[in-house]
């Protein structure tokens, strides 16, 4: 890659890294629901005009049905759940668990049809991903609320289908409407919620800070930049980050929240990230990327 390339990568494995650490700081002041509110109305009031000025909202109000299930599964649901897992959970047990993500998504397409799916090498990286996953969850399990672990894998359920509901329903739509529609939509519809919950004492600053960050950095910021790095680098080589948010949520985790690296996390870590790149790396003739651009776009919501 230039030195553009490899820039935008390093500062994209960064930002999606570091939505957990914020998230935990964030909840110290506000609740679930409010944060959700924020993250999005402060994401939307940027990606939205930027849409609107490009004239890509109204084609993409057609296909509102596919659009709806792919804000609800990507953002409306698993960023609630994650708010809510963090309260009780570590932020860094938390952006491992989410790692599970590509071994769902294996499954998922496996089942719809696509039996490459399940080919040698990627049938060996879920398994050892899968153990990885299973590793942390069985390990850290006496110590950990089992329902909050649960209410994450939901997260990454939900973070594994709405790319494919974006690349089989939403392919024609416009990456950047399809995200800006789907925060504004999620925005106006935790506006109750957030109301009924939202904090009755000004929020100390680290937390307006977290928020903030959450919204301009690793969201608005977060989806912009990355479709830079996807015209700088390829689709292939900008999923990599993927790889490498779990470790930045660990490392920050313990650094900055001094949150204890359990065995679950020793043992689990290594497999997922291992399991992780070989479930996903797929050789593929040059002149085939191309044609995949639309579905490897339709992921970026992967940032959480």
């Amino acid at each position: 890659m230039s030195r553009r390339g490899w820039l935008l990568f390093a500062l994209m494995s960064v930002i999606w890294g570091i939505p957990y650490l914020f998230i935990k700081i964030a909840l110290e002041g506000v609740s679930a629901p409010f944060l959700v509110l924020a993250r999005t109305g402060i994401g939307a009031a940027i990606l939205l005009p930027i849409a609107w000025r490009r004239g890509l909202i109204r084609p993409a109000l057609r296909a509102w049905r596919p659009l709806l299930a792919f804000a609800v599964l990507e953002i409306g649901g698993p960023w609630l759940l994650l708010n809510d897992a963090e309260q009780h959970i570590s932020s860094s047990l938390a952006g491992l668990l989410i790692a599970a993500v590509p071994f769902i998504s294996t499954l998922v397409i496996w089942r719809l049809g696509d039996h490459s799916a399940l080919e040698p090498r990627r049938l060996l990286g879920l398994l050892v991903g899968m153990g990885g996953v299973a590793a942390v969850v069985g390990l850290d399990i006496g110590s950990t609320s089992a329902l909050r672990m649960g209410e994450v894998l939901l997260v990454a359920l939900g973070y594994a289908i709405a790319p494919i509901i974006a690349d089989r329903k939403l392919k024609n739509v416009p990456t950047l409407a399809v995200i800006s529609l789907s925060l504004t939509g999620v925005a106006l519809a935790y506006v109750p919620a957030a109301i009924v919950t939202r904090p009755h004492t000004w929020p100390h600053a680290n937390v307006i800070g977290s928020i903030l960050t959450l919204g301009l950095i690793c969201t608005a910021a977060a989806f912009l930049l990355f479709f830079q790095l996807i015209a700088e680098a390829g689709p292939v080589r900008a999923t990599v980050i993927t790889f490498i948010n779990p470790a930045v949520a660990v490392l920050l985790g313990m650094i900055v929240l001094g949150e204890r690296f359990t065995a679950g996390v020793a043992v689990g870590f290594p497999l997922v990230l291992l399991g992780s790149w070989l479930s996903t790396h797929k050789s593929a003739p040059r002149e085939k990327l191309q044609e995949r651009i639309p579905a490897l776009e339709g992921e970026v919501a992967g940032s959480r």
